[in-house]
């Protein structure tokens, strides 16, 4: 099992509170709870039912905040971002089926 100490430097490791996430992301705690409704982030739960964020989740309400200042709706900011995240992440297995099959030549 990882230490404590450790998971502070996983991205997905939920360590904020939502007071903490709004500060961090310049949003407010009600933005949060939106992008939680949008199915944007879905935050852990602690034992106490309080949400906790990891830093990735930052990252996409960070990301949300910005296109909504700049006038995208707060829906088709959470579809562009998801589906950004989609392509990113369908890029990065595309490079490692390559790469395991330039391995295996």
């Amino acid at each position: 099992m990882a230490q404590p100490d450790d998971m502070f430097g996983d991205d997905d490791y939920p360590a904020y509170t939502m007071g903490r996430a709004a500060e961090i992301t310049g949003a407010s705690q009600d933005f949060l709870r939106r992008l939680d409704d949008a199915k944007l982030i879905t935050p852990f739960r602690s034992a106490g039912g309080h949400r906790r964020y990891s830093r990735y989740q930052l990252r996409l309400a960070a990301r949300a905040r910005e296109m909504v200042e700049h006038g995208t709706a707060l829906e088709a900011a959470c579809r562009i971002i998801i589906l950004e995240d989609q392509l990113e992440e369908a890029l990065r297995q595309n490079e490692d089926h390559k790469r395991r099959q330039k391995n295996d030549a």
